[in-house]
């Protein structure tokens, strides 16, 4: 008895349109890569010293964090202390982001002859410049700095910290890399060849305040240190990908979708390499995936 082909045909045409499709995207995706100009990713900067704070984790493990400065990060939204006081007791709080790069941590010697931690955040110089000299201003942004610590680093940090007197830096300070590139373009995919993309009105007028989405981040390979990571992020509301802004850090994920449905601001436990990701948001589904290639020890 003869098998009937067509049948066979069939129930493999659906995976094989499914893997030329990624195929295609693929080949896409290096041909534009090939075709744009060839510029540094990142560059190399020398931070200056600023101050010094003190504090302890809650092992009561001994941890300073050096705050410096430079003119290659760009500054927050130039504020007044009414204008922070206002987001501060806002419904969103969080919609006053501050660019910094918090580096490695290495190990130093403190006064006492005991080892310590010590971590470099760098902002930008004329923010820190401000806020060194504005309390209010200086305690939002350490409140800010050490939450980013506590997120990538995975620990908790004692809000009784002090401030060095004698000293503006402990230890040494390293160069640090930042990004120099533009964000990654998300891809939208559609799993069904009928549905068309619709769009809602962009509105100036805040009708509530964006959520934190629901996500996911996976590293492969799960042990040692992975290649890659994977995160997930579940997006219900998204009806568009146009309605989605991305950015991503050496070690950060900022998302927004608008108009004020979500926004997600996280710090990644590993650096990754920001131009070699991508971002696909499935709109069957509502999930955005995004691969990122971690940078090598």
């Amino acid at each position: 008895m003869e098998s009937d082909k067509s049948l066979l045909s069939a129930e493999l045409n659906s995976e094989f349109e499914q893997a030329l499709y990624e195929q295609m995207l693929l080949k896409a995706k290096q041909e534009i890569q090939n075709r744009l100009p060839s510029t540094p990713e990142s560059k190399q900067i020398r931070p200056q010293p600023g101050f010094c704070i003190k504090t302890r984790t809650s092992e009561n493990a001994k941890i300073f964090i050096n705050i410096c400065k430079t003119n290659d990060i760009p500054a927050p939204p130039d504020l007044s202390e009414v204008e922070l006081v206002n987001i501060l007791e806002s419904d969103d709080p969080s919609g006053y982001r501050v660019p910094m790069s918090i580096g490695e941590p290495h190990v130093e010697v403190d006064n006492s002859g005991n080892g310590c931690t010590v971590y470099e955040i760098v902002i930008n110089s004329t923010f820190f410049d401000k806020m060194k000299s504005n309390e209010l201003f200086r305690e939002f942004f350490i409140t800010v700095a050490m939450e980013g610590l506590e997120n990538k680093y995975e620990m908790e940090l004692s809000r009784d910290w002090r401030m060095l007197k004698n000293r503006k830096f402990m230890g040494s300070i390293s160069d640090q890399n930042i990004r120099t590139k533009s964000k990654p373009i998300i891809q939208e995919m559609d799993t069904s060849a009928s549905q068309k993309p619709q769009s809602k009105p962009l509105i100036s007028e805040i009708k509530s305040s964006p959520e934190v989405p629901k996500y996911t981040i996976v590293a492969e390979p799960a042990e040692g240190h992975p290649s890659f990571l994977v995160a997930e992020i579940s997006l219900p509301k998204v009806t568009s990908v146009r309605s989605l802004v991305l950015d991503l850090g050496e070690d950060r994920i900022v998302l927004w979708g608008r108009p004020d449905l979500y926004n997600l601001d996280i710090f990644l436990p590993y650096n990754i390499a920001q131009e070699e990701s991508g971002a696909q948001f499935n709109r069957d589904t509502k999930v955005l995936t995004i691969t990122m290639p971690v940078q090598p020890i």
